[in-house]
């Protein structure tokens, strides 16, 4: 039987001295813009561990998950196809920020900027920055 699914990813929102992680994209799509750390859950590997994993590729850092922000799910998020993403909320625990894997550059913003990112991850920033604060991890 053929079924098709999404992909699975996930990103995170790297809290690091004060500010958030971005990285700069070195691959299509998007390649140039900035988004968040994150990629592709591997076959065997928690969404959880993907996550720290793919936030060590890209930026340097070993993270500490502290909370599940949601699910995206919008079909039309990547152009690539239906792509659905687990985002967590984390913190630098060490580790030095550079850019690594796919990632072309990296850099911090103040959680108050507003920026043009890729896929959907304005709304995803958006969303973290409010319920960081609500928490009290902002």
């Amino acid at each position: 039987m053929s079924r098709k699914t999404p992909f699975l990813t996930a990103d995170t929102i790297i809290l690091h001295e004060g500010k958030i992680v971005l990285v700069e994209r070195g691959n299509e799509p998007f390649k140039g813009k900035w988004a968040l750390p994150g990629g592709f859950v591997e076959i065997g590997e928690k969404v959880e561990q993907a996550a720290v994993r793919e936030a060590k590729e890209e930026t340097g850092l070993d993270v500490e998950l502290l909370a599940l922000l949601g699910v995206y799910s919008d079909p039309e998020r990547d152009p690539r196809g239906h792509t659905c993403s687990v985002v967590y909320i984390a913190r630098s625990t060490g580790g030095e920020l550079r850019a690594d894997d796919d990632a072309a550059d990296v850099k911090l913003i103040d959680p108050d900027d507003n920026p043009d990112l890729a896929f959907d991850h304005s709304l995803v920033f958006s969303d973290a920055i409010q319920a960081a604060k609500r928490t009290g991890l902002l």
